[in-house]
């Protein structure tokens, strides 16, 4: 079993392309990841890196040692969770990564409610301000919104979503409502800079119209919630998830423009690395998540007002 542990060890190493990255992620010093490399090395009788104190690289010996040591434990993870989707209780450590917006206002307290139904499961999550590999970084599940351009992910629509435009009643009654998407042109627009989009052009549709739009504006963020506190006190038109604005176009604070237009969805995913043999703990969490955002309570708070 060491030799199992070894390999998973030095997949890890690899993988985060630093003893101090390994070592942080298996709650260890980096000295004494340092010293299980060299067992590990003394044990086999061959170097399998190359390390300065400032990068690591992979000799031939561990080339092989990696090439062969991943499928060996990919057949094992495989054979595992086979076996664990047949459990009725999930438990172990899941990973999940989602973007900021998102995830603090509407995953985070599902994963609230989940720990309490799954108490065997431990739960770690990462918000970041773009998507993160789910390969590279160790995830388990991702939490997407919009496009899913990574065809070897296997996905689950959660919910969908519109994303649209909306004002403050001050602003509107300073500057008026836009009668056309072109008079966007001519208005203070709200921009978020978000992944590798291009900035400031807005591509909306209605029927069987779509209009791309170059709006432009006194202020631009990368956070969705500083971009809608901007917009509450008048500052511009947004481009926004309704599960963000739904509650603020309902009681008021925010009224919708141009509602006969609107941008492409951004439906919400879980996105997973394995389309077959999931683990119970990644199954019962999507399974939880997919009932959590279309239930009733989720209908009624987001679709529509």
């Amino acid at each position: 079993m060491d030799g199992f542990s070894d390999l998973a060890f030095f997949v890890l190493l690899v993988k985060r392309g630093s003893l101090a990255g390994a070592a942080q992620q298996l709650g260890l010093t980096p000295s004494a990841a340092s010293k299980r490399l060299a067992a590990l090395e003394a044990r086999l009788g061959v170097r399998l890196l190359h390390r300065t104190t400032r990068s690591l690289s992979v000799t031939p010996e561990g080339e092989a040692y990696l090439a062969q040591g991943s499928r060996i434990l990919a057949d094992l993870d495989e054979l595992e969770q086979g076996l664990a989707g047949s459990r009725v209780a999930p438990r172990g450590l899941l990973r999940v990564n989602a973007t900021l917006g998102f995830g603090r206002r509407h995953l985070a307290p599902a994963v609230g409610t989940f720990l309490l139904a799954c108490p065997e499961v431990e739960v770690q999550l990462q918000l970041s301000d773009r998507p993160l590999s789910l390969a590279e970084e160790g995830f388990d599940v991702g939490i997407r919104v919009g496009d899913l351009p990574d065809a070897r992910l296997s996905a689950r629509r959660l919910a969908p979503n519109r994303r649209l435009l909306c004002a403050a009643p001050a602003y509107l009654e300073r500057h008026g409502a836009p009668a056309s998407p072109r008079e966007l042109q001519r208005h203070r627009c709200i921009v978020i800079r978000e992944s590798d989009s291009a900035y400031g052009n807005w591509q909306l549709q209605s029927a069987n119209r779509q209009e791309t739009v170059k709006v432009r504006g006194p202020a631009a963020t990368n956070d969705g919630e500083v971009a809608v506190g901007w917009a509450l006190q008048g500052h511009g038109i947004l481009l926004r998830s309704e599960w963000d604005v739904a509650p603020l176009l309902r009681s008021g604070r925010l009224r919708q423009v141009l509602p006969d237009w609107a941008a492409p969805p951004a439906d919400i995913h879980a996105v997973y690395l394995s389309r077959d043999q999931l683990s119970a703990k990644v199954r019962a969490f999507v399974d939880f998540l997919a009932e959590h955002f279309s239930g009733h309570d989720a209908r009624e708070r987001y679709a529509g007002w």
